[in-house]
């Protein structure tokens, strides 16, 4: 009875033991007389009680690490206190095992001294301004090296870059200094462009008032030119008709009797204008100065 009890109780342990279950995103390496034997994958494993053993248990969900802050020198001479964040992933439980005493140590160590070294080869001014690049060669770095510790380094990101306090202060005025130059620049740009502004203004107003003018001019040309056309069409049609009266029957009579007409008028006015009064020699024989008159007329004609 007790030796069954006892084979009872060994079986028992003896499946406790051979039963392996491994979680979801989890490998357990497991070693077989103290040699690497396989990796257990996720769900129910089974292995030899006493002769296999898990020697390691990797996670395998991508890890946050924090890389402690160091005093990194930059290329001008300059200190600067950096901290950043890591991520990585197991990819081989084996390498991880075997590849190195402790993968976490050397990924840490690793990440400061590339970290470093991509420092020292900046100035300060551009390791504010290159981030990116700093955490690219990181990466680049470690993934490489960290291949044969079974990790793959996934990214690294700087969380905090910072410079003396002297060196703040100085940065804060060179800042200043910038902002009131780009202030100052500002201003007179904007004092040139308002003279400019002010000078092509005036130059436009003065191009349109000489044009006014020089159209006012020629309107007014063009007004007397026209004034001028119409007198003397006007003139030429009187003459033309003064000449196709004369030509009709009875016109010579009619040009008679104005000319004496208005050459009594004549004499009329003169003597209303002043006191004496000249009158030539013939003024009894009125026909013959008439038909002077008239001779004069058909001589022109």
């Amino acid at each position: 009875m007790e030796i069954a009890l006892f084979i009872l109780v060994a079986a028992g342990i003896f499946v406790v033991n051979a039963l392996k279950v491994v979680p979801q995103q989890h490998s357990w390496v497991v070693e077989r007389l103290g040699k690497f034997h396989s990796a257990l994958l996720p769900g129910l494993n089974i292995v030899i009680p006493f002769i296999d053993r898990v020697a390691y248990k990797h996670l395998l969900k991508e890890v946050p690490l924090d890389v402690p802050s160091q005093v990194c020198i930059t290329k001008d001479n300059t200190q600067l206190q950096v901290d950043g964040i890591l991520y990585f992933q197991v990819t081989d439980p084996r390498l991880a095992s075997y590849g190195t005493s402790n993968y976490i140590m050397a990924i840490t160590q690793l990440a400061q001294t590339t970290l470093r070294s991509v420092i020292g080869k900046m100035e300060l001014d551009k390791t504010f301004e290159e981030r990116d690049d700093i955490n690219r060669a990181v990466v680049a770095a470690l993934d490489e090296a960290a291949t044969s510790w079974g990790v793959k380094v996934l990214r690294y990101e700087i969380k905090d870059l910072t410079p003396p306090k002297e060196i703040l202060h100085a940065m804060q005025a060179q800042i200043t200094a910038e902002r009131e130059k780009r202030a100052l620049i500002a201003a007179s740009e904007g004092r040139k462009q308002e003279q400019i502004n002010i000078a092509t203004g005036e130059r436009e107003a003065f191009i349109q008032r000489s044009e006014g003018e020089k159209q006012a001019a020629i309107n007014t040309a063009q007004g007397e030119a026209a004034a001028i056309l119409a007198v003397a069409t006007a003139n030429a049609e009187a003459i033309q008709k003064v000449a196709q009266a004369i030509q009709s029957p009875g016109g010579m009579d009619a040009v008679n009797l104005k000319v004496a007409e208005q050459y009594v008028e004549a004499f009329g006015n003169v003597a209303k204008e002043g006191n004496t009064l000249i009158l030539p020699g013939n003024l009894a024989d009125m026909g013959g100065m008439v038909a002077t008159a008239m001779s004069i007329i058909k001589a022109q004609k």
